[in-house]
């Protein structure tokens, strides 16, 4: 953040935006080779505002492919679809 480091520096917030935003940075550098990136997100929506997690389904939406995790399913944005499982004890069984 300017001439600062973030690590001790930048707030969690603005860590966690930063942090997402270098693996954002890097899916589309990808994208952008002509590759088809497979994008993950474990368990970033928790730590969003309702816009940003709107914001970043529709970046999820345009993937070819991707891998969402969450701890708790009312973070999962509603507009995005797709194969759901849930993984309990053990075992996993589709939603």
């Amino acid at each position: 953040m300017g001439d600062h480091q973030v690590k001790g520096y930048a707030s969690h917030g603005e860590s966690w935006s930063i942090a997402l935003s270098l693996k954002l940075a890097t899916y589309n550098l990808l994208k952008s080779d002509g590759l088809s990136p497979i994008l993950i997100l474990d368990d970033v929506f928790s730590e969003l505002d309702e816009d940003r997690r709107e914001k970043l389904s529709q970046i999820a939406k345009t993937a070819e492919q991707t891998i969402i995790t969450v701890a708790v399913e009312s973070d999962l944005p509603k507009s995005l679809s797709g194969d759901r499982y849930l993984v309990k004890s053990g075992s996993v069984s589709k939603l």
